[in-house]
């Protein structure tokens, strides 16, 4: 049973061809003819009047894909129960879109090959829309490829051809198509590519596990005849030849069935058996090697149906892409963890930013006032001088005008009054003189009042520089921590290791201690028959054959006629002795 997501991928590539003018919507008529190629490949019962009754509220023209899925999921893809031709399906999907995406003429393969090449793209593509193949997946194909031609895989070349897509990380199917066929495997012959597609296509999807001759003994007639065997994970088909065009029968492998090797018989070699519910079927393989790999291969397909698992190949693009999912998280997980350190060293460098812009604001501030400072204690400075050069100058007018005065006094009393009156200006000069020096006290008191907080500013900014250091100490130790995580996990890692190297060395101590145990018993057991050897001759089983009496024959533990009847007293006798002795010693 195909799984939805398989079938889907085909329908798109046909939905997309329909859309013509690239507007991402596709007629109804065009739908109507779609979805009745669609239930004519699957098997289904078509319903001509589903499509109109299903989108009888939506007469606005032409559909999405969106708007055509509930439709495609409803009325047929849940409708899909019998088997039906794969091969036939992808056929009508891949008529449809071909020829509008790619010219076979400029390829270097086939139609038929571009087919399968576009069946194996549609296997390997992510699980989205537009499908794309991603580049690991694209190596992966061009690996089976290569060894399916016998050749080494080129990844220099493969390197280069990667160098060239620079960032784009995936192909589509028709570029995928003229990697293939117009230039990748150039050199190579046509009819050895063409066979390395076609055993590439069996392999994934057709789930063609081996192939080939070997006989085949009949039910009916049991004459031997040749068949190509055919082997997927649920069956054993047998045809005519080779090119599958005549089936003579199937082998239906389910977990009740077993495969065995035969001994040569009939003059036929390397023979196994295939034994199922109802009846067995004996096939002969052409040589040791083939016998041995066909029994490992039924076995496998019968354990994977037991274990309920899916076909090898399947189940490595589950894993592969499981791989991818879970690496996609991590990087993800990595990347996030990444912008969040970012963003938090984006805040400290914006913080450390914003606290170097205040220090510079705050040192630009202390150097303006105290420039201001310097500036009003400066011409403070000139004032009192130009005031105490006038006052100097006016007392030594003073002085003069006393000294011609005092000379004159007796000629000029008329003048006293003047003089007493200068005299009182004098004195109010110097009030002035005692003023300036209060006022001058006050200014050195102002400079020492800006000195203070001038002192302040600067602790503040050895404070804020302090705040800056402890920042990036948390910042580094931070980095440490994540460090010490890593080496946490490698020395965990190396733990594994060295436990796995222990147990592997206490397992060969283990082999050799058994291999001695054995001998040891191999030595035993050969002690134990000399011993019981000489055992049977001291009892008397080993004796020469003498006339005997005519008395009748007595047997014993050792046979009729082992002793006589004098022989058998006296053994009696040495046995109740023996058991008397046991019992007195203990």
């Amino acid at each position: 049973m195909w799984h939805r997501e398989e079938l889907l991928k085909p329908i798109w590539h046909a939905f997309t061809a329909l859309d013509v003018d690239h507007s991402g919507k596709v007629s109804k008529s065009q739908l109507k003819v779609l979805s009745h190629n669609l239930c004519t490949v699957l098997k289904i019962p078509h319903d001509p009047v589903a499509l109109e009754e299903h989108f009888k509220d939506d007469d606005k023209g032409p559909l999405s894909d969106q708007g055509y899925m509930p439709y495609l999921n409803r009325f047929i893809l849940d409708k899909v129960q019998q088997e039906f031709d794969v091969l036939e399906f992808n056929k009508m999907c891949w008529t449809l879109c071909y020829k509008k995406n790619i010219c076979s003429k400029h390829l270097l393969i086939s139609d038929d090959d571009a087919f399968k090449v576009w069946c194996i793209f549609n296997f390997l593509s992510e699980d989205k829309y537009p499908l794309v193949i991603i580049t690991e997946e694209t190596e992966y194909f061009l690996r089976k490829l290569m060894e399916a031609m016998g050749s080494g895989w080129s990844g220099g070349k493969y390197a280069d051809y990667k160098l060239q897509l620079n960032t784009k990380r995936f192909l589509t199917a028709w570029e995928l198509l003229e990697l293939l066929g117009m230039g990748y495997f150039k050199p190579i012959n046509h009819q050895v590519l063409s066979m390395s597609i076609n055993e590439v296509f069996q392999e994934l999807i057709l789930d063609v596990l081996k192939q080939c001759y070997m006989m085949k003994k009949g039910h009916k007639r049991k004459n031997w005849t040749e068949r190509w065997f055919v082997l997927r994970p649920s069956s054993l088909s047998y045809y005519v030849c080779e090119d599958l065009k005549e089936k003579k029968g199937d082998i239906i492998l389910d977990q009740g069935c077993c495969v065995e090797s035969l001994p040569d018989k009939e003059g036929k070699k390397c023979l196994f058996i295939i034994k199922c519910a109802d009846k067995s079927f004996e096939i002969s393989a052409s040589d040791k090697k083939k016998k041995q790999e066909w029994i490992q291969a039924v076995q496998s397909c019968i354990q994977l149906l037991r274990l309920g698992l899916l076909p090898p190949h399947r189940e490595a693009r589950l894993r592969r892409k499981a791989l991818r999912q879970r690496q996609r998280a991590e990087e993800e997980d990595l990347a996030q963890r990444m912008r969040r350190l970012q963003a938090a060293n984006e805040n400290k460098q914006r913080e450390l930013e914003a606290m170097r812009k205040k220090m510079e604001e705050a040192a630009a501030k202390a150097a303006t006032e105290e420039h201001k400072r310097k500036k009003t204690q400066t011409d403070l400075q000139d004032r009192y001088r130009l005031d105490l050069e006038r006052e100097k100058m006016v007392r030594q007018q003073m002085e003069e005008e006393v000294a011609q005065k005092s000379s004159e006094l007796e000629l000029h009393l008329q003048r006293i009054q003047t003089l007493e009156h200068m005299y009182r200006q004098l004195e109010e000069a110097l009030e002035d003189e005692r003023q300036a020096k209060q006022d001058q006290e006050a200014m050195r008191n102002l400079q020492a009042r800006l000195l203070k907080e001038e002192a302040e500013k600067r602790a503040e900014l050895e404070q804020i520089h302090l705040q800056q250091q402890r920042a990036l100490l948390h910042t580094e130790a931070e980095k440490k921590e994540l460090v010490a995580e890593r080496l946490a996990k490698d020395r965990a890692l190396q733990a594994a290791m060295i436990q796995l190297e222990r147990l592997e060395r206490e397992r060969h101590g283990a082999l050799e201690q058994y291999k001695e145990v054995s001998q040891k018993l191999e030595r035993a057991a050969k002690k134990t028959k000399t011993w019981k050897d000489k055992v049977a001759k001291h009892e008397g089983l080993v004796r020469l054959i003498q006339p005997g009496l005519k008395e009748p024959q007595r047997i014993t533990n050792w046979g009729p006629a082992s002793f006589t009847n004098a022989e058998l007293e006296l053994r009696k006798k040495m046995w109740q002795e023996r058991k008397n002795q046991g019992a007195q010693a203990q």
